[in-house]
């Protein structure tokens, strides 16, 4: 490590199967514009068998990257992080999924961060869609970090509805806090907002890097999405049942929109009286759409992206509004243990 800087990094990457984004990922972390003598990379496999080892090994032997294998069996991403952390050797890790690629100046923003206030003890940064991703993918993009469709909870410039929290795709924290809090917990799903919370919970100093972005791949397919933000939804009540803050009144918000569309739409065929009324929120509602639209279509310039919006906001919407609400049923009102979601074939 050089002397002269105070902070040497270890980036965390769980991986499982996932051999083709790890190849992209560690393209774009050779191609940081930090000293490679300042951080380091672990990559460790949750159990895969896709000659995720095999490759990696080849790697950091011809590779001026500091990268190193660790192995376990199947036992999720949280456990993965966990290990990643007893191995790493860095003051601080950084987390990132093995589904995303992170920018030349990713590294340098954190660094930067860190160096220029030195009380800070945990960051989260956001993501976004690259340039070359699919129009889908830009689409999901849009859809989930639109202010419109989130409240800013996942990071972003504007006023946030809600409390951010850094999330495991990228964000990191010091190696000392990770002694006094523990590393990340055992639910299926949201184990790093739970992680986060623990850190706020703490008194830490979290800081939202803005300039710490990474280009997140996310699901590939409607299919997977719309499972990915089932169980997101499955996810919110699982983790009040940890810790009751941890539920605030936007996270209500598209379960609510879902029941209310649902049911309004249900009286309004059958109840002549309430149809004018039904038909001003269908036209606010599709002119909020079709805003979203062209404004996604403007922005990545690709008319199928904004073709895809009404879409990906419907699965968005219906997908956490259900997960939120049967986990609900089941946790809340019903007493039952904890629900998680889809998990077998999660990602086919």
């Amino acid at each position: 490590m050089n002397g002269k800087n105070k902070y040497f990094f270890s980036v965390i990457i769980p991986s499982y199967n996932r051999l083709e984004e790890i190849k992209e990922l560690t393209k774009s972390l050779d191609e940081q514009t930090v000293d490679k003598d300042l951080f380091e990379v672990l990559i460790v496999d949750d159990g895969s068998t896709d000659k995720t080892e095999e490759w990696v090994n080849n790697y950091s032997k011809n590779s001026s990257l500091n990268t190193r294998f660790i192995k376990q069996d199947h036992k999720g991403p949280g456990a993965a992080r966990n290990l990643g952390m007893n191995h790493a050797r860095g003051q601080v890790f950084v987390f990132i999924d093995s589904d995303c690629i992170a920018p030349p100046n990713w590294l340098f923003s954190i660094k930067t961060a860190f160096e220029r206030n030195s009380t800070i003890d945990a960051f989260g940064g956001r993501d976004d869609a690259h340039p070359s991703f699919p129009p889908l993918l830009k689409a999901i993009n849009y859809s989930m970090t639109s202010f419109l469709f989130t409240g800013g909870m996942r990071g972003g410039k504007k006023k946030r509805l809600a409390k951010f929290y850094p999330r495991s795709f990228n964000m990191g924290i010091k190696s000392e806090l990770v002694k006094k809090i523990g590393g990340f917990g055992t639910l299926r799903h949201g184990q790093d907002i739970e992680f986060s919370n623990r850190i706020i919970k703490s008194g830490a100093h979290v800081l939202y890097i803005q300039d710490a972005v990474v280009f997140h791949k996310r699901r590939t397919s409607l299919k997977k999405f719309f499972k990915q933000v089932f169980n997101w939804g499955v996810a919110r009540i699982n983790l009040y049942k940890n810790d009751s803050a941890m539920l605030e009144p936007l996270h209500f918000a598209p379960a609510l929109g879902f029941w209310f569309v649902v049911l309004f739409t249900g009286f309004a065929i059958f109840i002549p009286s309430i149809r004018p009324i039904w038909i001003v929120c269908a036209v606010i509602a599709f002119l909020l759409v079709i805003y979203s639209s062209l404004h996604a279509a403007i922005r990545w310039k690709n008319i199928t992206t904004g073709l895809l919006i009404p879409l990906v906001i419907c699965l968005q919407i219906s997908g956490y509004g259900l997960g939120f609400t049967v986990s609900f049923i089941r946790r809340v009102i019903l007493g039952m243990g904890e629900y998680t979601g889809f998990v077998k074939k999660y990602y086919k």
